[in-house]
Order: structure tokens, then sequence, then C-alpha cells
């Protein structure tokens, strides 16, 4: 990903903002994949890995490995592991794009919000194919600001949105992949794949409003960035981010589709 840029960046607020999610909260569709003895996961993009370490409990007797190209979030995401004592977790400073697993290493691949990072989400889904062993299944989820229900609305606070999702545009990245994920997983040779959606309410305006106006600062939209956190601190407003889940199984016959 050295070409790309990660849009939110690894400030202490975007890190405290990735920590937030679990697997109960924002894995909750690919739990029903991960019923069997001793399967081997891979969690791409893992983050801090709160929610790598949900996907350790959920697979005692098997093994979970979390990778993604911040080395500051993969020592983080080890001392979280540690703390909770999951021997079944390690993590991997690598690229989506050139995972060191061996063909047909993994059971499960689980992946939340990286693809809307990605110049080539789908060089990243050949890699996770490749991966997979024959009946494995991936899971991914990612975000689509074409779905986002922002209150209450105002002409300035969409122009400011629509700056931060042209931004992440501009670093190589889509806010709006999410209703792409099931054909992209087609694309990269995956059958029998589901489709479904679900909203996230932001609990607390303050702390989303912050994330975005930081990054909108850090761009030179100091405008749009005031106008974010004007909103935020509205006693009656909502956030709320549509979310899109994709699950895809890899058979026998299955092949990968590079276009």
């Amino acid at each position: 990903m050295a070409e790309e840029i990660y849009t939110p960046g690894h400030t202490p607020n975007a890190t405290a903002f990735m920590a937030k999610r679990t697997l109960e909260s924002h894995g909750q569709f690919f739990v029903p994949w991960l019923e069997g003895a001793g399967l081997e996961v891979l969690d791409l993009g893992c983050g801090p890995g709160t929610i790598s370490m949900g996907l350790a409990e959920a697979v005692p007797e098997g093994r979970v490995t979390g990778i993604d190209f911040g080395e500051c979030q993969i020592a983080a995401a080890r001392e979280k592991a540690r703390d909770a004592g999951l021997t079944n977790l390690e993590f991997e400073v690598a690229s989506c794009y050139e995972l060191p697993f061996a063909d047909g290493s993994y059971d499960r691949v689980f992946c939340h919000a990286l693809m809307e990072h990605l110049e080539r989400p789908h060089e990243a889904l050949a890699e996770a194919f490749r991966v997979l062993r024959s009946g494995g299944v991936i899971g991914i989820c990612s975000p689509d600001a074409d779905g986002w229900l922002l209150a209450p609305p105002s002409a300035a606070l969409t122009d400011a949105v629509e700056a931060y999702a042209d931004l992440q545009a501009s670093n190589g990245g889509d806010l709006r992949i999410g209703k792409r994920l099931g054909v992209l997983l087609e694309d990269a040779g995956f059958v029998r794949v589901h489709v479904s959606a679900r909203y996230e309410c932001y609990p607390s305006l303050e702390f989303i409003g912050n994330y975005l106006a930081l990054q909108l600062e850090q761009n030179g939209m100091a405008r749009h960035a005031k106008t974010v956190r004007d909103w935020s601190g509205s006693s009656h407003g909502m956030f709320a981010q549509a979310w899109v889940a994709a699950t895809g199984e890899k058979t026998d016959h299955s092949a990968a589709v590079l276009t």
C-alpha cells in the first residue's frame, strides 16, 4: 500500500475510533461461519486488533492471524492480545496485496473496513482467494457513503461529508464501495455470494465529528471541518452509517479473475 494513503491516519483519535469495534458490534454477519473445530482465520487489515480478539475467542481450538500495514497498529494489537491472554492469536505487519502465506493456508478470511481504502481492491481479494483453502469462506464489510443519514440536514453538512468522501477518493479509496462488494467477490472467483446491509448509529456525535473534522483540517478544509464540529454539538443530531457485508465461498471449481 506504499502508493496509497490511509485517509484516517494512525492518530490517537483514529486509533481510538477503530478500537471501539468488536466482533459483536461490527462482525456479527460472519459469526455463523466461525463454527467448527480448529479453524484457521485470517483478519485482513486488522488495525488495533479488537475484532481479531473476538475472532480468536470464537475459534478457541483454532488460530487467528491479523495483518495490517501499520506497524503501530500491529504493536498495539499484540499488546492487547497479550493483556487478554489470547494464545491463539498472532499479528504480522504485511500488505494485503502481497500476503506472506502459502496458497490454501486459511479456512476463513475476514476483512472489515479495508476495501474502501484500497485503490486495487480486486488485487487484495485475489490474494485472499489464493490463501483460502477450497471450501473456505470470506467475509468483507465496508461502508457506503451514499447511504449515510445525517440529521439535522443542511447543504453545508452535505458539502462537508462529500468533501471527506472526495478526499478518500483522491487518496485511492472509495467510500461508496459498499454496494460493489458482491460484484468484487464474484469477480475474484468466489461463489454463493451473499450481500446484506445494516446501519450503525454513532452514540456520540462529538466523537465522530472530531474524527471527520481532524482529517478535513489536516487537508486544508477548515471551513468543512468547522461545519462538522458545529453540527456535532447538536443535541438532536444523528449520524447513521450504512455498512454493507458480503460473504462468498471458494470451491474446487472456483477460479480467480483479475480485471
